[in-house]
């Protein structure tokens, strides 16, 4: 199919996030990844979970997936397994990721299948009008926590680079240009991809803001191959002191899909024949009903 521009790429559907939120910039971000890279749309997948920044996949020409609660990652593993032409996306929360998909998201790193997930970090539970996240900062005050957040927060880079990321980033809204870069880079790796965001609500989290975050962050300057390196950036934390960019790559790392003993064949499930009589496929789909 002929290569589509950004806004060719847009569907029908326009976003319904609130003016200024930081997954304005993510959504532009992997629509200029995919025109980049030249992605047949028709082979590209956008799988979500639910919250403000899941409703992603609506607003782009390709295959979408809006499922439940912390559950992208499960299904984007099992579109990919059953397809592994598909060039496979998820996106979603901190809250959906980080929150009810902590335990998807540790098993689907482990795993190594060759999928991106996109997390569109704004530490603070938006959908439902203002809640402490996983990854509120200890202290911050929110509906739930009005007397101040006395859990400490998940730290999604250091957990995904114990649990054997292969390729682990923050991006940061602010800075849509190198976010579309980490974006690219995810999806060319072969294997987990983490693109961690900071994405600034702008309704409910009047501490995370953007003038907050570019106060605050800086670029990663470690050798990205440097698993020891990337583990003591991500613990940085703190005023002038919150890195971004690439953290951790290795190429090279057997896949999920490499070593299952069929796909490793080169069988394509979705492809392949059932074995099956049409009256028994018949009876399996009434199973359904």
């Amino acid at each position: 199919m002929p290569a589509l521009t950004v806004s060719e790429l847009k569907s029908e559907t326009n976003p319904t996030w609130c003016p200024g939120c930081g997954d304005f910039a993510v959504l532009q971000a992997l629509s200029k990844a995919i025109v980049d890279l030249k992605l047949d749309t028709d082979n590209t997948l956008i799988v979500s979970g639910i919250g403000c920044s899941s409703n992603l996949p609506h607003f782009l020409r390709t295959y979408g997936f809006h499922s439940i609660h912390g559950r992208s990652l499960p299904v984007a593993q099992g579109a990919k397994l059953a397809n592994p032409e598909l060039t496979v996306v998820a996106a979603g929360g901190d809250g959906d990721g980080y929150g009810i998909g902590m335990g998807h998201f540790v098993h689907s790193v482990r795993r190594n299948v060759d999928l991106t997930y996109i997390v569109m970090d704004n530490q603070i539970y938006g959908l439902t009008t203002g809640q402490t996240s996983p990854t509120s900062e200890t202290g911050h005050k929110t509906k739930s926590t009005p007397e101040g957040n006395i859990e400490r927060p998940v730290n999604p880079i250091s957990i995904a680079l114990a649990a054997g990321a292969t390729y682990v980033a923050r991006g940061f809204s602010g800075d849509p240009n190198s976010l579309a870069e980490l974006i690219k880079g995810a999806i060319q790796h072969k294997g987990f991809a983490l693109v961690d965001v900071f994405s600034p609500c702008v309704t409910y989290n009047k501490n995370n803001t953007y003038a907050w975050f570019r106060e605050n962050v800086t670029k990663v300057a470690h050798d990205p191959g440097d698993w020891d390196a990337a583990m003591i950036e991500s613990r940085r934390w703190g005023a002038k002191n919150i890195p971004y960019g690439l953290f951790y790559r290795k190429e090279g790392t057997p896949t999920y899909e490499e070593q299952d003993v069929v796909l490793g064949r080169g069988v394509v499930p979705v492809k392949a024949k059932l074995g099956l009589a049409p009256e028994q496929v018949q009876e399996i789909v009434k199973g359904f009903y």
